[in-house]
This record gives structure tokens, C-alpha cells and sequence, in this order.
């Protein structure tokens, strides 16, 4: 029996494997989309772009891990179903339970790791990406001046790129400024590049005017440039300023915060944050306890059990949205944060009746695991 339940193990842990690292390529590359622009279009060094994607791998990896593992369940029971392998294994005494128990203790092993990234490797990622990407913004501006599009360089300022040229020379440019109250200022330039020093970030124009308006007489004043100067520093004070989010917090954290009068006004979403790094690990065991009840209870099928597999991936969708929509109320109201252990315990709960049902009704003699052609 052991030997069995070593071989189905292998069996799960090899294709859990893949899967996760299958779907988290995947995400990898969407992200890394979005990440590239730091490289390709800012300058920024390749070590900043890998650290970017290497910090991002545990903020989803605990989202991936237990969906990864209910395919993995869901391909090796199937496959080995099909190979008339299970029928040979329950001939050989392996019950439900037994067949079950290597994707159990799996599970087990997941959901630990699980509470491992989001108790503790997570909130650093996320704390990390954010100083990674504060980083990129504050040193490589010219990532975030796009061409083509009015670019929000923080409160008060708006700047407009017609063109930007390989070496960094912006062309056409429209600058807005209202960050003195009651005079805005708009200046247009020919060309212009941005400049970093110690007095931080600036665009150098060349060939425009400034033009500025006091709203309280209605007169306006126009100058003429050949090179003017732009202070962007409202970049390096707006990251300096800004309040970590509630994913960039520890644990430790999270559980003191109604110490902290400071955090009064993010306490709902800070408790919510809380409970969703408690409640989402359980999805693991939860997926693979309804998976392997959903396949394993019941007549067994030789050409497959494409209606069971279909059953349990729309059981987890449904799942997995209602814990996402929840999250979002609980938000807002701490009041639905008991919905969140709900959703998590139900796949346990569904997938423990299917089994020891099956269990009670084996016992009186009425099993139905008998093979069919199907």
C-alpha cells in the first residue's frame, strides 16, 4: 500500500509542478509587459527589470498554487482512470480514502507553503516591488512621460510628449502647471529632455514661451525662451509621502493596527487584509478535498470523466470569485469578513460528506465502485 500511495504522490507532486510553473510563466509574461517599458523605453538597467519580475513571483504565486494543484488532481486521477489503473488499485484494497491520501497530505504541504508566502513573503514582495518601482519612477522619469498621451507627473502637473526620439530627446512638448493656486502656468517647447541631479528630476526645454495667468485680475504674461528649466520634483515628495498599502504590511502588522491610532482611517481594510491571508491558503486542501471526492465517489468511467472535471472546475471558479468578491465587500465592511472562512470551508465540507458518504454507504455493502465500460 505504501508503494501505491508513494507512486500516486510522485504522480501529483511531478504534474503540481508543471502546472505552476506553466501559469506562472504565463503570468510572468503579462507582467512582464508592463515592467519591459522600465528597460526598453526608460533606459533603466536589465538588474532593475529582473528584480521587478523576481519580486512579483510570491505576490501570486499563493493564488496560483492552489489552483495549480486541483488540475494537477484532476489530470493524474483522470489519466490513471483511463489507464484502468485505479481499478487495479481498488482491487488491490485501496479505498476512496486511500486513493485519496497522497493528494491529502500534498495538499497539507501546499497549504503550509501557502501560509508561508502570504504570512510573510508576500507582504515583503509587495513592499519591495513597490520601493523597486518608486525607484524606476524617481530616477527614470522618462518611463512615465509617454508620447502621445497627457501624462499626470503628479498634483498639479500634466505633460504632453508629441514624440520621444531613441536617445531620450522629447519632441513637442506642452507642459501644464497648477501647483500655485490661482496662477497655472502652460508652457510649450519644441524639444526637451529630462535632466536628474541632486536637486532631483527636471525637463531642460529648448525654443517655446511660458505662458502664465493670474485668474484673480485676468492678466496673463508671456515669455520667450531659447532654454528653460522644468522642477519635476513632485515625484520624489509624493513617494516619500505616500502610505504603504495594506498588502505591503506584515503580519505583525496587521494584527496591532487597532493599536495604532495613526492607522484609524485604514483599519476596515487593514482587518480585511488580515483575514484574507488566514483564509486564503485553506483553498488548497479545500480544492483537492472536493477534487478527488468529486472524481473518486461514484461508478468509474474508462473513457474519462470529462462532466466530474467540468463540475469541479466550475465549483472552483464560482469559488474563487465569491472569496474575490467578498474580499472587496469586506473592504468596505468588516461585517462579511466571516463569509471569507465560509466560502474556504465549503469545498472541505462538500468534498468530506461525498467521501465518507461513500464510506457508509461501502460499509452497508452498497458500493458502487464497480468499473463500467462507459
Amino acid at each position: 500500500m505504501k508503494r501505491l500511495t508513494l507512486y500516486l504522490f510522485r504522480h501529483l507532486a511531478v504534474a503540481t509542478v508543471f502546472v505552476t510553473a506553466g501559469l506562472t510563466l504565463v503570468i510572468w509574461l503579462t507582467q512582464s509587459l508592463r515592467l519591459l517599458e522600465i528597460v526598453v523605453d526608460g533606459g533603466a538597467p536589465v538588474y532593475l527589470f529582473l528584480q521587478l519580475m523576481v519580486v512579483t513571483l510570491p505576490t501570486f504565486l499563493s493564488i496560483v498554487l492552489p489552483i495549480s494543484l486541483l488540475a494537477a488532481v484532476l489530470f493524474t486521477y483522470n489519466r490513471l482512470t483511463m489507464d484502468s489503473e485505479l481499478v487495479v488499485m481498488r482491487s488491490a484494497g485501496l479505498g476512496p480514502w486511500g486513493l485519496a491520501k497522497p493528494a491529502l497530505i500534498l495538499a497539507l504541504l501546499v497549504t503550509m507553503m501557502g501560509y508561508g508566502l502570504t504570512l510573510y513573503l508576500a507582504p515583503v514582495a509587495h513592499r519591495e516591488l513597490s520601493r523597486l518601482e518608486s525607484l524606476a519612477r524617481s530616477e527614470f522619469s522618462t518611463v512615465f512621460l509617454r508620447e502621445g498621451v497627457f501624462n499626470e507627473a503628479g498634483d498639479g502637473v500634466t505633460v504632453y510628449v508629441r514624440r520621444r526620439m531613441p536617445d531620450g530627446e522629447l519632441q513637442g512638448l506642452l507642459i501644464h502647471d497648477t501647483r500655485v493656486p490661482g496662477k497655472p502656468v502652460t508652457i510649450n517647447a519644441d524639444r526637451g529632455m529630462t535632466v536628474e541631479g541632486e536637486a532631483g528630476t527636471r525637463v531642460v526645454v529648448f525654443d517655446g514661451n511660458r505662458q502664465e495667468v493670474d485668474l484673480a485680475t485676468g492678466r496673463m504674461s508671456q515669455l520667450y525662451f531659447d532654454r528653460y528649466a522644468v522642477d519635476l520634483r513632485i515625484f520624489e515628495k509624493q513617494f516619500a509621502e505616500r502610505v504603504p498599502d495594506a498588502r505591503e504590511r506584515s503580519t505583525a502588522d496587521l494584527m496591532h493596527a487597532a493599536d495604532d491610532p495613526d492607522l484609524l482611517p485604514f483599519r476596515s481594510r487593514l482587518t480585511a487584509e488580515l483575514h484574507q491571508r488566514y483564509t486564503s491558503p485553506i483553498f488548497a486542501l479545500g480544492f483537492t478535498m472536493m477534487g478527488v471526492a468529486i472524481l473518486l465517489v461514484g461508478e468509474f468511467n474508462r473513457r474519462g470523466q470529462s462532466r466530474r472535471i467540468v463540475a469541479a472546475v466550475a465549483g472552483v471558479l464560482v469559488l474563487q470569485s465569491a472569496a474575490l468578491g467578498i474580499t472587496n465587500l469586506a473592504v468596505n465592511n468588516n461585517a462579511f469578513i466571516p463569509l471569507l472562512y465560509v466560502v474556504a470551508a465549503v469545498p472541505l465540507a462538500v468534498g468530506a460528506f461525498l467521501m465518507i458518504g461513500q464510506r457508509l454507504r461501502g460499509s452497508r455493502g452498497i458500493s458502487r465502485f464497480q468499473p463500467t465500460a462507459g
